[in-house]
């Protein structure tokens, strides 16, 4: 959950342009926050405060700031490390998409990228990724929304930011095939190519893993429960740390070749146990449905 302070709630919303900035003051909105799109930076400090000296009236803010800003935007790291030095408590949501994945939501949408004045639209978006690695670096969050619908979209801001529910930490667990690439915001990536792989199997080819014939093949193997137990161990040594760095939000990817079969299975069975150790989890198969045929 965003940080508090004095009832303040602060969240800095910035990312690629096309990314879905959008979308979510949309749905911050609906969860009560105070919502402005485009503050200059250097009024980063000013507005925190006024939310402060508001007596409660203003308990939860959302600022997007981006590229939009022109010369103003370079302003934004100074501002964040007055807000550091004042001891002013913010959490940073960066979104991210693909650079196929933006290219074609602008010409689906006919709108112009800001840095388009002087390059071409691939050209802009390299350079704005460009511009935003240092901040992406220091953000809490990074949601990639390449293959979110605005509803999944939607769903996911609201288990990060429903205010009636105090989860503290959320682990995100993705499944996910190599050849369709690694999802762009995951901060833990394990490649479990390594197992034995149902595919060659001719009666669980068109399986999933969500099918118990080869849930039982995968997590059966002597290899597969020596690794489990390897890498369970290693999180639950990392993820203490991360919370203790103020990370919120843990993208923990597990792929194979396909995102169909080995991935899926562990996935699920990571997810249950982080579970059982107490932390909230979220599982998600972001290429299964490719697999998926119709009953």
């Amino acid at each position: 959950m965003v940080q508090k302070e004095e009832g303040l709630q602060v969240l800095i919303i910035t990312g690629m342009s096309g990314a879905g900035k959008s979308q979510v003051i949309n749905c911050l909105e609906d969860l009560q926050y105070y919502c402005v799109d485009n503050l200059p930076p250097t009024l980063l400090t000013k507005f925190i405060e006024l939310g402060l000296q508001s007596q409660g009236k203003i308990d939860k803010v959302a600022l997007v700031i981006d590229v939009r800003g022109g010369d103003y935007f370079h302003d934004l790291s100074r501002a964040l490390e007055e807000l550091k030095e004042r001891e002013m408590p913010y959490e940073i949501l960066f979104l991210e998409a693909s650079d196929e994945v933006l290219v074609r939501r602008f010409k689906e949408s006919r709108r112009r990228h800001p840095l388009t004045s002087s390059s071409r639209l691939l050209d802009a978006i390299q350079e704005e990724r460009t511009m935003l690695q240092e901040l992406r670096g220091q953000a809490n969050i990074v949601i990639d929304t390449s293959d979110l619908s605005n509803r999944e979209l939607k769903e996911k801001l609201i288990n990060m930011y429903e205010t009636d529910r105090d989860t503290g930490f959320t682990v995100n667990v993705v499944s996910f095939g190599y050849k369709l690439g690694i999802p762009l915001d995951a901060d833990i990536v394990m490649d479990v190519r390594f197992l034995p792989n149902p595919f060659y199997d001719p009666v669980m080819r068109n399986m999933t893993g969500e099918d118990q014939a080869v849930v039982d093949y995968v997590l059966d193997s002597p290899v597969t429960q020596a690794f489990s137990r390897r890498f369970l161990n290693l999180l639950k040594f990392l993820i203490p740390h991360y919370i203790s760095e103020g990370k919120t939000n843990l993208s923990l990817s597990v792929g194979c070749t396909g995102g169909q079969h080995r991935s899926v299975v562990l996935a699920d069975y990571i997810g249950k146990q982080l579970r059982n150790m107490g932390y909230y989890v979220l599982v998600k198969h972001r290429d299964i449905s490719k697999y998926k045929t119709e009953a």
